[in-house]
């Protein structure tokens, strides 16, 4: 089974760039969306089995190398235990999988990626002006943005510097060896949604920040400082992220009563996951503390335990995460309140069980013939 190139940029924004940018601008949006395309076509892997060599007895990372190639994994530069390089994409790359390593481990007791021990290896400087990071099945990839772009026309900073990012594009594996979320329309914005949630939750840790303190932007600091933007998506307030002349607005809805039927974006998956978004954040916002611990528990269960189907809707992800909720806090609890409240604030009565899917999905085949994933 193939499994598609996950990068964090969503191909919109390229899109965008390419119909705005200068000429330099929209060559390297034409080229990032190319060199994504042929991934796609070239890289097959089985969701479930990580490659033997992985493997290892406890937290293990090795940070490699492209050496602004394209071979992976590339040189080896820093294995676990080994000290700072000076390299700044290298230890930003070694530090970010160190902790979202250890979130899964240290809250939710999984033993990496994988559930396996899973060894985290990652490669830096992937070609010369790569705009993306991404996950490819068995490895991450990082690269080292416009540093090919005259300094007034460049619009994104190296990729590692973002640690959100980094847990996002790694929560793609941990969701590749789980529930296996389709990518396309609502199950592929749910594989979205599960990445920001733990993408951010690897960042509100690190800092120590409780669920009132986060700012709850994806991708702060991808923007240089050519762009209007915070990020490239906001969980607190969805579609708020930036609105650029280059870029356009940011075009996530906030409740199912402004969901975007689409072909593009493989049915939405950039797009929409910015409802569930705003529902987690408002479950871990009522329930206050750090957004790890009782909603991040809930929406890991959610994820893990084997009762959210590939083909899972927002109104099914709602249903099992009042469930887990009852399970893990009692039913009636203030822990399963505050579930159906962040859902009903987008429009999804979370105890529902039954009727059609809100918003609607997109038939299979009607996308097929456009698969794209970003």
């Amino acid at each position: 089974m193939t499994i598609p190139v996950l990068g964090i940029i969503p191909p919109y924004v390229f899109e965008a760039i390419e119909r705005n940018g200068t000429p330099q601008q929209r060559t390297a949006a034409r080229r990032n969306l190319e060199g994504a395309a042929e991934m796609r076509r070239d890289r097959a892997a089985a969701p479930g089995e990580a490659a033997p060599e992985a493997q290892a007895l406890g937290k293990e990372r090795i940070v490699y190398t492209a050496n602004n190639g394209s071979t992976l994994p590339g040189t080896p530069v820093r294995g676990e235990g080994g000290l700072a390089t000076g390299d700044a994409a290298v230890d930003e790359a070694y530090d970010g999988s160190g902790a979202t390593y250890d979130l899964y481990k240290d809250v939710f007791g999984r033993e990496s990626i994988d559930g396996a021990n899973m060894r985290l290896d990652s490669t830096v400087h992937y070609q010369v002006g790569y705009d993306n990071a991404f996950w490819n099945g068995e490895q991450m990839v990082y690269g080292d943005g416009d540093e090919d772009l005259p300094v007034e026309q460049r619009l994104f900073n190296r990729f590692t510097a973002s640690l959100d990012v980094i847990g996002h594009e790694l929560t793609h594996g941990v969701t590749q060896f789980t529930a296996g979320l389709v990518y396309l329309n609502q199950p592929g914005a749910l594989n979205e949604h599960f990445s920001d949630v733990f993408g951010s939750l690897v960042l509100q840790r690190s800092l120590g920040q409780t669920a009132a303190e986060a700012s709850w932007i994806i991708g702060s600091g991808l923007f240089t400082e050519n762009v209007n933007g915070v990020g490239i998506r906001s969980m607190k307030a969805p579609g708020t992220a930036y609105d650029d002349p280059l870029l356009g607005k940011d075009p996530q809805p906030g409740h199912m009563n402004d969901y975007v039927t689409t072909l593009e974006d493989n049915g939405g998956v950039h797009i929409n996951s910015g409802i569930p978004n705003r529902a987690f954040y408002e479950v871990a916002v009522g329930l206050g503390g750090n957004a790890w611990e009782q909603a991040g528990a809930v929406w890991y269960r959610a994820l893990t335990d084997g009762r959210l189907g590939s083909q899972a809707s927002f109104q099914d992800a709602a249903n099992l995460t009042f469930t887990i909720a009852g399970e893990l806090y009692g039913s009636g609890s203030g822990q399963q309140t505050a579930v159906v409240n962040g859902w009903n604030a987008v429009g999804i009565d979370a105890a529902a069980t039954g009727g059609p899917v809100p918003g609607g999905c997109l038939p299979l085949g009607s996308v097929l013939g456009r698969f794209r994933r970003g």
